[in-house]
């Protein structure tokens, strides 16, 4: 949630109250079995494990504008301070189920760097009439947006994210649900970072998914950017899936403030 630590402790309370709310409706109404997502919850936000079987695509491509539409509903004629706006990130890889202090694995380090980005905080600041801005792996924008174009891909931000007190560094993509976030960058004197389907190499001889410094974490396997798969897929890279509980290859997860 953004500006969540500057609330009050009653706003604070009400936010997490409608957080939850809004995530059930909207699961709900997308037909999500949200009761296994493998939540470890933060206060201001969630990670979530999704099961196999997850539609990849329809997580990708649908949740993030019905959640968008039913906060846009909650936060009408509340103050500026008691609104919820969230960001939301997804990015898919190997976790651990069994952990003994939450879910480890490169695939959450990833996703929650992504979710911290500054570029993803100044996506919501500059659309103010949203209520969420997406952000998504470099693998799950190739794997769904860029196949399937459920979501118009011209409309995404591809950013160079760089956390160098976190030794992160990572291609990724902004969506804001009936904005066009590419456009808007442009117009803010942000350069666009050369396209995947550029047939020259970016400055530093990186030619398509490669950021413009230090090659991006990666989780390894096939990968699909958090909650990847949109369509009939199962989350993971499709090879082998885990019914055992232990260790799978899931998508993860991770809407925060």
């Amino acid at each position: 949630m953004e500006s969540y630590s500057g609330r009050d402790n009653v706003l604070q309370y009400r936010a997490q109250m409608a957080f939850q709310k809004i995530m059930k409706h909207a699961c709900e109404e997308l037909g999500f079995d949200r009761v296994n997502w493998l939540i470890q919850q933060g206060g201001d936000g969630e990670l979530a494990i999704l099961p196999p079987g997850t539609s990849e695509r329809a997580v990708v491509t649908r949740l993030t504008p019905v959640v968008d539409r039913l906060l846009r509903e909650y936060n009408r004629g509340l103050a500026p301070e008691a609104r919820v706006r969230l960001r939301i990130g997804i990015h898919e890889g190997l976790v651990h189920l069994d952990g003994a202090n939450g879910y480890p694995g490169d695939a959450v380090v990833t996703v929650c760097r992504l979710i911290d980005s500054p570029q993803l905080k100044a996506a919501l600041r500059r659309f103010a009439g949203a209520a969420v801005a997406l952000i998504l792996s470099d693998r799950i924008h190739q794997d769904i947006v860029r196949h399937y174009q459920d979501l118009r891909p011209e409309h995404f931000q591809r950013v160079a994210v760089h956390l160098p007190e976190k030794n992160f560094e990572a291609v990724a993509w902004i969506y804001v649900p009936g904005e066009n976030a590419a456009d808007a960058a442009m117009n803010d004197g942000v350069e666009a970072p050369r396209s995947r389907d550029n047939p020259e190499a970016d400055s530093d001889g990186a030619v398509g998914r490669t950021s413009p410094g230090p090659p991006p974490q990666s989780s390894g396997g096939q990968s699909f950017h958090h909650i990847t798969s949109h369509g009939v897929n199962a989350f993971g890279n499709g090879n082998v899936i885990s019914t055992s509980g232990l260790t799978d290859n899931t998508a993860a997860r991770r809407s925060n403030s």
